[in-house]
């Protein structure tokens, strides 16, 4: 049964194609059709509101398998289309890993039945996700996976590092890295500055994530990969990256809610609600991601979304797990901070949810002929809809997540996600 809807009066900005004017979305069977062809669809007045390309996140942790008591694939795409976003990656850190074509094909089977929006899988680059011994690239890509990570942890050497990069651009497959020099980070929790200090807590440095950045970025060069760097926290990786944009390396990044606003200050007030990995930093390192979304070295905003349960957020700052839920609240915030701010403009902030993440999944949806982030006739990414007028406060107790491990409960925002579709 076809199911067809016109979204009439709305502001449409489409930073594909650089649109922000009034006018009609036509929507059926899932594609942008022209609202002509559809006369008799049912018609939705979208006046006062702004309709987007469907938002993208491309580093969202599900969960399932293995560890649903935090999270499954259900309710962490509920949370999405909550959230604003159609799209999600989603990272391979399961348990067990996905890290073989079998796997993924099993994950996306409990996909197909529980997602309420478009789920990708990112496979694994290393057996296990231990770091040692490669995983068959080509067979993850054909399985389904648009890029392969080892999302929470990197391959330490640097020969396996580079073996992984150069499988990775036979199969056109972008690499997705965390950048962490396990010899520098551990037994870190916090980032090494005057905050971890007056807590007595060991430090993560800047160069924990710095080596490994640097890294990449030389391997990318050298194998022609293209090279993701995620969750960006430091100064000195945004200027790398900068340069290496400037080379011609073929890189993009991404930043996240939590690192763009807030500080290691957030440590003191939200205690582990705000252990993060890589670890919230100063007020420099902030400045620099807010200036690096201004001028394109960062090219997407991603929540890293990573539920964990009270309990497991309440064993204290040495053995409480990484890491915030980020879907329900990422668009509000980035609404109230970056666009009401006058940071960003909204044509800007929206590409960021939408064009930036698209381009990195662009090269494996045009294979299987799916169009994301765009409003264009045929594309099949969906939409989403913002109020940008209306306050009210994040409230976790009303999150779709299963989890409630969240540092903005009770902020005050101007701006929310009416709905998808």
């Amino acid at each position: 049964m076809e199911q067809m809807v016109i979204l009439t009066g709305g502001r449409v900005v489409d930073p594909s194609v650089g649109v922000d004017e009034i006018r009609d979305i036509g929507i059926c069977n899932g594609r942008i059709v022209p609202p002509e062809t559809i006369p008799d669809a049912k018609r939705e007045d979208m006046s006062g509101k702004v309709i987007a390309p469907g938002f993208i996140d491309v580093h969202v942790h599900l969960r399932e398998p293995g560890q649903t008591h935090k999270e499954d694939i259900a309710t962490g795409t509920a949370a999405a289309a909550a959230g604003g976003f159609t799209t999600v990656v989603a990272m391979p850190n399961t348990v067990p890993a996905m890290d073989t074509a079998e796997r993924v094909m099993e994950f996306m089977e409990l996909v197909a039945k529980k997602a309420n929006v478009r789920v990708l899988p990112a496979g694994a680059i290393t057996m296990g996700r231990q770091g040692e011994i490669a995983t068959n690239i080509r067979e993850l890509v054909q399985a389904g996976c648009p890029v392969v990570s080892d999302d929470g942890s990197t391959p330490q050497r640097h020969g396996l590092m580079r073996s992984i990069m150069q499988a990775a651009a036979e199969a056109g497959v972008p690499v997705v890295d965390h950048c962490e020099d396990v010899s520098l980070s551990k037994p870190g929790v916090l980032h090494d500055g005057e905050v971890a200090k007056k807590l007595g807590l060991p430090g993560q440095p800047r160069s924990a994530e710095e080596v490994i950045v640097a890294r990449d970025l030389i391997l990318a060069k050298e194998t022609g990969c293209h090279i993701h760097l995620q969750h960006l926290s430091s100064a000195g990786s945004i200027e790398m990256i900068r340069r290496a944009k400037h080379d011609g390396v073929k890189v993009t990044a991404e930043a996240t809610p939590h690192h763009l606003f807030l500080t290691d200050e957030a440590c003191l007030k939200f205690g582990t609600n705000a252990k993060m990995a890589p670890p919230l930093r100063e007020e420099c390192d902030r400045q620099a991601l807010i200036e690096a979304l201004k001028d394109g070295t960062i090219d997407m905003i991603a929540t890293d979304h990573a539920p964990h349960t009270e309990e497991e957020k309440s064993q204290g700052w040495e053995k409480a797990p990484f890491g915030i839920v980020g879907l329900e609240s990422a668009v509000p915030l980035c609404l109230t901070h970056l666009y009401h701010a006058g940071l960003l403009d909204l044509n800007r902030l929206v590409a960021l949810f939408t064009t930036g993440p698209a381009r990195l999944l662009d090269s494996f949806c045009s294979k299987i002929g799916q169009s994301l982030g765009n409003l264009a006739v045929g594309s099949t990414g969906g939409v989403t809809v913002l109020d940008l007028e209306t306050v009210h406060a994040i409230d976790s107790r009303s999150f779709k997540s299963k989890s409630r491990n969240c540092p903005y409960d009770g902020m005050r925002c101007k701006g929310q996600v009416v709905g998808i579709y």
